[in-house]
């Protein structure tokens, strides 16, 4: 049977490097009667001038621009709705996220939150918000989750040790500004573990069962700048054609996402981010070659065509080229010092059933994935990482 797909993604992105600068040029893009501004951020990107970037340019333009950095790092939903409380009653016109995937989250969530008369509870999950937010821009400042051309946004459950996704068309921004400028001084660890992040988004999306020609045209870019950009961005942080390849591979990623959803990787890292606080991309990283591993049956012609953007030599059995796909991923958490080992964040055996069962409701993305994975499955990956 044929599939239908669809795409969508942010209404205006405008890349470059400075393209920072162009704020001014383009907050038209959202309307003409934008009168206050509200920028969702962290503490180090006030420290390194990002938001003085943006300040200046909207007070050019007489627009009255406010700060808030409360956003905390994997943000919980009572987090994020602790900010909104104290923004509700001021009525922003436009609401900006400068930062990562964390802060480019929350921003998404506090817009919805200001026109949804909702908690955030009732609307995680897939087209449950109602109404139209308030109109945002996204900044990126890491390459990595893509969140910026997403309609989705990640919250972490405390109480029920897992992380869940909010999806709707309504968290899509007005406009987006990609500059890679802004991820020259991110320390080695964030490059390391938000790049195989970008990575893993569009390799899921490539073999995910909802993969289809829009996402694998995203998909097979994205790869191809990462592979060829990764460890160079990672060693030598200040090339900027490495962080443009970064920055854009990342972007492309969150197309493919958009276009055709991750899979099993993302479904058992949840639990360990939701429970452990292990960062998303490191979670991910971990699992990354043990999940390909268990679905290489399935996916061997799509590991072969992943080979090529990777720069893997193909001229082998499909299933050589396959197993060479992965040990290259495994090659890259060394170079990339990605750790490999649940026990350094207090991961014990007796733990590993728990997260098992909270992995196996992630059902949105555990469809997606190729091959299925009952429980023992997903003990079975998780106890490979207890080393």
């Amino acid at each position: 049977m044929q599939k239908i797909y669809k795409f969508q993604t942010a209404d205006n992105i405008i890349a470059g490097q400075n393209s920072i600068e162009t704020l001014k040029d383009n907050i038209g893009l959202i309307g003409d009667e934008v009168k206050s501004v509200l920028v969702i951020t962290q503490k180090p990107m006030q420290d390194l001038g990002f938001v003085d970037i943006i300040t200046r340019q909207l007070n050019e333009k007489g627009i009255k621009v406010d700060v808030n950095i409360d956003t905390i790092p994997e943000p919980t939903a009572q987090s994020i709705e602790d900010i909104s409380s104290k923004i509700k009653k001021a009525h922003y016109d436009v609401l900006i996220g400068i930062g990562g995937g964390s802060v480019l989250d929350t921003t998404k969530i506090l817009a919805v939150l200001e026109k949804n008369d909702n908690t955030i509870k009732e609307i995680l999950g897939t087209d449950l918000v109602k109404y139209p937010g308030t109109p945002t821009i996204l900044i990126p400042t890491t390459a990595g989750t893509g969140s910026e051309v997403t309609p989705n946004a990640i919250v972490t459950l405390p109480e029920e040790q897992l992380k869940i996704g909010m999806v709707s068309r309504y968290l899509l921004p007005k406009l987006v500004l990609v500059d890679p400028n802004l991820t020259v001084g991110l320390p080695k660890a964030i490059t390391a573990s938000t790049g195989m992040d970008a990575f893993i988004h569009s390799l899921e999306s490539y073999i995910s069962n909802k993969a289809n020609p829009i996402s694998d045209m995203f998909a097979m870019r994205s790869m191809k700048l990462i592979s060829s950009s990764i460890v160079e961005a990672y060693e030598n942080g200040k090339s900027i054609k490495a962080r443009e390849n970064m920055i854009l591979g990342s972007l492309y990623g969150g197309m493919a996402l958009t276009a055709a959803g991750t899979a099993a990787v993302h479904a058992l890292a949840y639990p360990l981010g939701g429970s452990f606080k292990i960062a998303h991309g490191v979670a991910n990283s971990m699992l990354l070659p043990h999940v390909m591993e268990f679905n290489m049956d399935c996916i061997i012609d799509r590991l072969y065509d992943v080979a090529e953007p990777m720069g893997i030599d193909r001229n082998l059995p499909a299933n050589k080229v396959a197993e060479k796909v992965i040990e290259r991923l495994r090659e890259w958490t060394k170079i990339l010092e990605i750790p490999q080992n649940l026990k350094e964040y207090g991961v014990k055996k007796e733990d590993i059933h728990g997260l098992a069962v909270a992995a196996s409701k992630v059902t949105r993305l555990l469809g997606n994935n190729p091959k299925k994975l009952g429980i023992q499955d997903i003990e079975n990956i998780y106890n490979k990482l207890l080393k």
